[in-house]
């Protein structure tokens, strides 16, 4: 395997925001009212609103002339938002009648947006948009409903040194890899970093075996913990919990690279941007251990309940939508389309974003990282699609019953009341 030269992605951008807030405002585009019933301008401004620094320029400069020279007299103008904007501003730019035309968004995002109605279907452009993403696509799609296209991806890798880690016998199922943890395991070392409220890196073992989170059966969602593919997979996590990992059973994910720049970890699995900051150098405002546990840094894709199969990993990224309220919708689509298009997505591989388009892949720098996350992002998922699950998220009852799974208690008897705990909610 190479050793890591990857870019680091921002926590915001893999993570999404969770809050919409009604405030602020913003300027949109200046085609005819489409969006509201009128007819279609002949010419006029397409606005299309791209969230930080992650889109390459080469990118934006390929939407702007591939829009432009084939939709004459139109003007394409990028406009550069932040995260917090999105929180913050967005719904009343979105519900305003100078409302942008193209808005990227966080995956987690995207579901209350939706339910607002303050996206558009364009489902009829589903069918030239090629292999997508899928977690990134369902978290885009609400009613069988899809509105959001996936835009690119981040989500977790297997961290590990070759200093510490037998690279020539990596684990190639989730069962062997719970083993090798266990083996790596010392006083002063866990096998497996896994703190008890990491609950991102629980639903591999849930997934792994065909569990689910909760699935909708006929508009009541169903809680699915408890069954005995989730269990299945609860089980192993406890065994990990057990066996495995000297990390805090009521701790959580953040600042895992600290415990790894420090030699206490075999295993890390961890967002993918994690490696910029392993790597950081000594003398960086947030030093990492690019001398030591960093310099010999490689990545893997966790694996799943089958030989030679990635585990579904957590889809984090982000989703391009048009505006309900967008004055001309279909050049928006056009626009959407430039931009899941092999070109473009090509860009973004390029820059070490995973992309959208499947068949983008191929242009992913070579190197663990990016490889490792593109590989596990193919087969990754997302939480139940319902505006209500950040009413779930908020409640940290996911959290509190990883802790106690942690520390001893029965798993089927933890999750028969968190699956309880979280119907009341979807379905209240």
């Amino acid at each position: 395997m190479n050793s890591i030269t990857s870019r680091a992605l921002p926590a915001a951008a893999l993570l999404g925001i969770a809050g919409l807030a009604l405030a602020g405002c913003s300027s949109g585009s200046g085609g005819s009212n489409g969006g509201s019933g009128g007819e279609p301008a002949e010419t006029g401004t397409l606005t299309v609103w791209l969230v930080g620094t992650d889109t390459p320029q080469e990118a934006r400069d390929l939407l702007k002339s591939t829009f432009e020279s084939a939709h004459d007299g139109w003007t394409l103008e990028l406009e550069e938002k932040t995260w917090a904007d999105v929180s913050e501003n967005y719904v009343a730019a979105l519900q305003s009648n100078d409302a942008p035309d193209v808005v990227e968004v966080g995956n987690t995002q995207a579901i209350g947006f939706i339910d607002q109605g303050l996206l558009a279907d364009i489902g009829d452009i589903r069918g030239e948009l090629g292999d997508l993403n899928p977690g990134l696509e369902a978290a885009g799609t609400y009613d069988d409903t899809f509105y959001a296209a996936p835009y690119y991806a981040g989500g977790r890798v297997v961290f590990y040194s070759s200093d510490t880690v037998d690279a020539d016998n990596l684990p190639t199922t989730l069962e062997e890899y719970v083993e090798q943890g266990i083996g790596y395991r010392t006083d002063g070392m866990s096998g497996i970093y896994a703190p008890g409220r990491d609950w991102y890196n629980m639903l591999p073992y849930i997934w792994s075996y065909g569990g689910e989170i909760a699935v909708d059966d006929g508009g009541t969602w169903d809680a699915q913990f408890s069954s005995a593919e989730s269990q299945q997979g609860l089980k192993l996590l406890q065994k990990v919990y057990e066996e495995a990992t000297n990390a805090p059973t009521d701790g959580d994910e953040a600042d895992a690279n600290v415990p790894f720049c420090a030699g206490e970890v075999a295993f890390l699995s961890a967002p993918a941007w994690m490696a910029g900051s392993i790597t950081a150098p000594a003398d960086a405002e947030n030093p990492g251990c690019a001398d030591t546990f960093g310099k010999n840094l490689h990545a893997f894709p966790l694996p799943g309940a089958t030989a030679g199969e990635p585990a579904p990993i957590f889809a984090g990224g982000s989703n391009i939508a048009v505006a309900q309220l967008s004055d001309a919708p279909e050049m928006a689509k056009e626009a959407v389309k430039i931009m899941v298009s092999k070109d473009y997505q090509d860009l973004m591989a390029g820059a070490g974003l995973t992309p959208a388009l499947l068949e983008s892949n191929a242009a992913l720098p070579d190197n663990d990282v990016a490889q490792s996350q593109a590989e596990a992002l193919a087969v990754s998922k997302s939480v139940p699609t319902t505006p209500k699950w950040q009413e779930v998220e908020a409640s940290l009852i996911i959290q509190d019953s990883l802790v106690r799974i942690a520390q001893g208690e029965d798993t089927a008897k933890v999750a028969e009341a968190l699956d309880a705990r979280i119907e009341e909610i979807l379905n209240g």
